[in-house]
């Protein structure tokens, strides 16, 4: 019997999902597009109040996992809606709750292309909290490091140190970015501070 994704061990994701960075697809925009447009159709802007393409696949000058990260904006009271989560099971995702953690309150997480069988397909990875939720700041993130090829750069070479580290090993990986991107949000309010006190 086929693996759901809610069965699979921690493990499980780490061998069958190792980390893998590749250049740049302009195609990622035109996936993202399409992908958003597939989603207010089925659901509605009515409860998707906003649709952003976030992670390293939204920033041009990086290389990035080949995954499309999608933020997704809904009123508070439609966190965790059976109705909602219904829509996105249609689309083809698997919906999993994200523990609130540190700073960051609970939200939806859903996942889709994440083949056990280890056939390729595209993955999406939707994060879905309305806008109150400190996950908003990631983009800021991206944002910033558009705009600053430097820091992009910075941001590449220590995803590329910890790709190779920690290929096997998901969250370790993403643990080893979170002081880089704390710094970042650093720089960001103390620019954004500076500017209003001019």
């Amino acid at each position: 019997m086929k693996k759901a994704l809610s069965d699979l061990t921690k493990e499980d994701w780490n061998r069958l999902f190792p980390i893998e960075l590749v250049d740049h697809n302009p195609e990622w925009k035109i996936i993202y597009e399409n992908e958003k447009k597939r989603i207010i159709d089925k659901v509605g802007d009515k409860t998707i109040l906003r649709i952003e393409h976030f992670g390293s696949s939204s920033i041009p000058s990086i290389k990035s996992k080949p995954y499309i990260d999608l933020m997704i904006e809904i009123p508070k009271e439609k966190l965790f809606d059976k109705n909602l989560i219904a829509n996105f099971t249609e689309l083809g995702y698997s919906h999993f709750v994200v523990p609130a953690r540190d700073n960051i309150e609970a939200y939806s997480s859903f996942g889709k292309g994440y083949n056990v069988d280890g056939k390729k397909e595209q993955i999406f990875h939707i994060h879905m909290c309305p806008k109150d939720n400190i996950m908003w700041k990631q983009i800021d993130f991206r944002d910033y490091l558009n705009s600053n090829p430097e820091r992009a750069k910075q941001y590449e070479n220590l995803k590329l140190e910890l790709a190779k580290k920690f290929k096997n090993d998901r969250g370790s990986y993403v643990l080893g970015k979170t002081d880089f991107v704390k710094e970042t949000l650093e720089i960001i309010n103390e620019k954004a501070s500076a500017q209003h006190s001019v």
